[in-house]
């Protein structure tokens, strides 16, 4: 006798169920477990599904436990995926703006120059291109944002000059694994501000 569907699947998903999908995901592409670009197909799939039923294949062969709705958030750790090479980025904020957000990588060297101008960098979803990323900062009558996650390490290094350079003092979800961002730079007449945020 054929067995009545799981009501459970035709259930519709949030968008917090879609990124708890999407922290398992990248946590298994930490670990190796899949590759960055299986990462990408399913990290597609899993922000397009509509039901409990689209998301559950995602995670099946990653963990003993389907993600359902209900289910606790894992912790936010950036995955880290290795390029073999040093990674270099750069942007331009000159009374304008600049913006790196969503699912991207960061690269090991990320240098934003914002003059008149801001920045704003999310890495709360991004993979990191070494367990270390450098994001140097110069703002002059400028500002940029650096949001991470609240088990990323912040490391300020910058200075402001009748500015502001400052970063979170809560530790306490840093763990020794814990990917580090080092924060670089100077702020004259303009503010440089580093939050973590889930």
């Amino acid at each position: 006798m054929e067995q009545p569907e799981d009501a459970t699947r035709r259930m519709r998903v949030s968008d917090a169920d879609r990124e708890h999908v999407a922290e398992i995901l990248r946590a298994a592409a930490g670990d190796g477990r899949i590759d960055v670009d299986e990462l990408d197909e399913r990290l597609g799939a899993a922000y397009r599904a509509k039901t409990v039923g689209d998301l559950v294949p995602l995670t099946e062969d990653l963990t003993a436990t389907p993600a359902l709705p209900g289910a606790t958030p894992a912790r936010r750790t950036n995955p880290v995926v290795p390029t073999g090479e040093p990674t270099r980025e750069s942007g331009v904020a000159i009374m304008s703006g600049y913006e790196r957000k969503g699912d991207w990588l960061v690269p090991q060297q990320l240098t934003v120059t914002a003059v008149m101008g801001g920045a704003h960098i999310d890495t709360r979803r991004a993979r990191f291109s070494a367990p270390e990323v450098v994001i140097t900062v110069n703002a002059v009558m400028g500002g940029a944002e650096i949001v991470v996650s609240p088990q990323t390490r912040v490391v300020m290094e910058g200075v402001g000059i009748m500015g502001g350079f400052g970063g979170p003092s809560d530790d306490s979800e840093v763990t020794a694994d814990s990917p580090t961002v080092r924060v670089r730079g100077f702020a004259f007449w303009g503010g440089v501000g580093v939050t973590r945020k889930p």
